[in-house]
């Protein structure tokens, strides 16, 4: 009934080279290169990103704790109540 994908066309002249993922070293690597490099990309970028992020919380903070004081009741309007 036909052709199945993989047998459409014969190509010539291309060669292909596959590694087994069985052969393949998935974590080759990752302590001697992968920890000092992610260490190295974080002091880099640091100064990039932390400052927003502290100005950020700064206004944040500054906005809950004047939020909380304008709807706080004033205890002079309830003195003379019994």
């Amino acid at each position: 009934m036909g052709k199945h994908f993989g047998e459409l066309a014969k190509v010539h002249g291309i060669v292909t080279y596959k590694l087994s993922p069985f052969e393949q070293r998935a974590f080759a690597g990752v302590i001697s290169n992968g920890v000092p490099n992610t260490l190295r990309r974080i002091r880099s970028n640091i100064f990039r990103v932390l400052p927003p992020f502290i100005i950020g919380y700064l206004v944040y903070d500054y906005v809950e704790t004047m939020h909380t004081q304008i709807n706080r009741k004033n205890p002079a309007d309830y003195a003379n109540d019994e």
